[in-house]
């Protein structure tokens, strides 16, 4: 069986894209990694990505006069390299609505909180003023609504005392580069179905969850 081509977007470093990178060198994963695309040339992923020689292109979104049009391009990159999942990882652009659309139920995201709490930027300061005493990781669908497509899977770690936005990501950090892994085999799997909005995942015991709760 074919294994499932995913495309990577990056706007930096790309540990996530790192951790699909590693989990895709296994010789049973059902997934292997089509091509990265980055909108920043000079960020660290595509480096990392060309040291694994993964075909990288850069498409800086400045060259073009509004989303949409450097979304169809991001696209047709995409396409040219036959990718059946687009993964955002740290993908630092909201796109048109026409991109999530194009790419509906391929598109999927990791978001550094337990959605729907915290969603956009600074979320782990956001977590931390709220007072929240357990925050986490989401992988979701995307859709044309900022952070608001069906959630797959969640991974949840302690906000402890004294934590900072910078030792409270790290945290989650760690989780996402779990989580990401296992949904992207999932979906190369053929496990997920998505309708009406809810996501199913075929193969799990009646009594499973989908939030995780790892060590701190």
């Amino acid at each position: 069986m074919a294994k499932l081509r995913v495309g990577i977007l990056i706007s930096g470093r790309g540990s996530n894209m790192a951790a699909l990178i590693a989990a895709a060198h296994a010789p049973d994963y059902p997934a292997e990694i089509a091509c990265v695309v980055s909108n920043v040339a000079a960020a660290a992923g595509v480096a990392t990505a060309r040291a694994a020689g993964i075909a990288t292109a850069v498409i800086p979104h400045g060259d073009f006069p509004d989303r949409e049009r450097f979304d169809r391009a991001v696209s047709a990159e995409l396409e040219q390299h036959g990718v059946g999942l687009v993964a955002l990882a740290g993908f630092l652009r909201i796109q048109s609505a026409w991109f999530p659309q194009r790419w509906a139920g391929r598109i999927i995201n990791i978001h550094p909180s337990l959605l729907p709490a915290f969603p956009g930027l600074r979320v782990q300061q956001q977590a931390i003023d709220a007072g929240v005493r357990v925050s986490g990781c989401t992988v979701h669908f995307v859709t044309p609504e900022l952070d608001a497509g069906p959630i797959i899977a969640q991974a949840a770690v302690p906000v402890l005392a004294g934590d900072t936005a910078d030792t409270l990501a790290a945290r989650i950090l760690r989780q996402e580069h779990r989580l990401y892994p296992r949904v992207v085999r999932w979906l190369a799997e053929g496990r997920i179905a998505l309708s009406e909005g809810k996501v199913e995942v075929a193969g799990l015991a009646a009594d499973a969850t989908l939030l995780f709760s790892p060590e701190p």
